[in-house]
């Protein structure tokens, strides 16, 4: 097998917001001051208050987690100087689309004359992991043995429980207003590259995209890089959940292209009983029960999240990382999702969600 799961990569998405008031701020001069002092790690997203950064290619967690320190601190800076903070989290607590606007270009109007109403709704951030696949055919093969376990990196990531300033009783609502994009979720296995290959010509030929990068799903082959990109993620706010998602997905990525290699057979998983199981981990995180979807029963979160830790261990331990990895875990499952978190907050300032916001401009930017 060529190598793959060498390297890995994080693209983050980040609400700005005021640094007094913690409201979104229609900011684009943010983006502009972070772009040029960060080249291309920072770039603007389809709402004039997001900014997006990428790290460069790592080889190791502790690299991940370097970058993200570094990048996370130069864009809250440049923030500061325009008045503003960032914020990393799925949705912001309060924030409205009815006080966003389209960023300027080309790709993000032609995203409005396509969808209409939901590219200005766009207020949703999210968190996407490169892994290196260089074998475009096996990209594609290793997709459909991921679909089985991608609700749980969504589980582990929640973070986006308010929607203008209403508890939406989602642990992850971005997954949900996103999902009214029909380029979203998870596709059927494709089995071949042709197969996928005909499927975007089907696309394309409908005017539903304009190529494969217009394709948003939890998992897809990235056309810019030689990647299998993970996006079924939201933004998250505490550092070491972002490290922490960027190892399982890298594992993930790394194990299911060894069972495609070796002809192992697929998970028996039909597409509406993978919809329920990524609908679950939105609506409930890491609080309630999650779908077992190779036992194809209901669990507590935390056992299907270590079950599927246990079956990442020798992978872990070859690359390293199996003593970080199932330490954060553990922390994350102690301390509860991000989603979980804000409500805690809101609950302990009855009911302000300014503290929320708050709470999370903190969680972003504590090293």
């Amino acid at each position: 097998m060529q190598d793959v799961g060498v390297t890995v990569g994080v693209e983050e998405e980040y609400h700005l917001v005021d640094a007094e008031t913690f409201e979104l701020a229609d900011m684009p001069e943010v983006v502009t001051a972070a772009i040029a002092l960060m080249g291309s790690e920072a770039q603007g997203e389809i709402s004039t208050s997001q900014l997006e950064i990428a790290t460069p290619v790592c080889t190791s967690l502790s690299e991940v987690r370097s970058h993200l320190t570094r990048i996370r601190a130069s864009a809250d800076e440049v923030a500061r100087q325009q008045g503003c903070r960032i914020l990393a989290a799925g949705t912001h607590p309060t924030g409205t689309w009815h006080e966003q606007r389209l960023t300027v270009g080309d790709r993000y109007l032609s995203l409005f004359e396509r969808w209409g109403l939901l590219a200005l709704q766009q207020m949703i951030t999210g968190c996407h992991v490169h892994v290196n696949v260089d074998d475009p055919e096996l990209a594609v093969r290793t997709m459909d043995y991921l679909r089985p376990d991608l609700p749980v990196l969504l589980a582990l990531s929640a973070s986006s429980p308010y929607w203008e300033a209403v508890d939406t009783g989602y642990a992850s609502y971005r997954t949900q207003w996103f999902g009214r994009w029909p380029v979203t979720g998870m596709p059927d296995a494709f089995g071949t590259k042709a197969a996928y290959d005909d499927l975007v010509a089907d696309l394309v030929e409908t005017g539903m995209i304009d190529d494969a990068s217009h394709l948003y799903w939890d998992v897809r082959p990235s056309t810019k890089f030689p990647t299998l990109e993970v996006r079924v993620a939201d933004t998250m706010p505490l550092l070491d959940d972002v490290v922490l998602h960027a190892a399982l997905a890298r594992s993930l990525v790394r194990v299911s292209a060894a069972d495609a290699v070796r002809g192992e057979a697929l998970p028996a998983l039909r597409s509406e009983v993978v919809r329920a199981s990524r609908w679950r981990a939105a609506r409930f995180g890491l609080e309630e029960c999650l779908l077992d979807t190779r036992a194809h029963v209901l669990r507590p979160a935390a056992e299907v999240v270590r079950g599927l830790l246990v079956r990442l261990r020798d992978d872990l331990e070859e690359l390293g990382d199996w003593d970080e990895v199932s330490g954060l875990l553990e922390e994350s499952l102690a301390r509860g999702s991000s989603a979980a978190r804000q409500r805690a907050v809101a609950l302990a300032a009855s009911a302000d969600l300014h503290a929320v916001s708050a709470a999370l401009v903190d969680e972003t930017v504590r090293a």
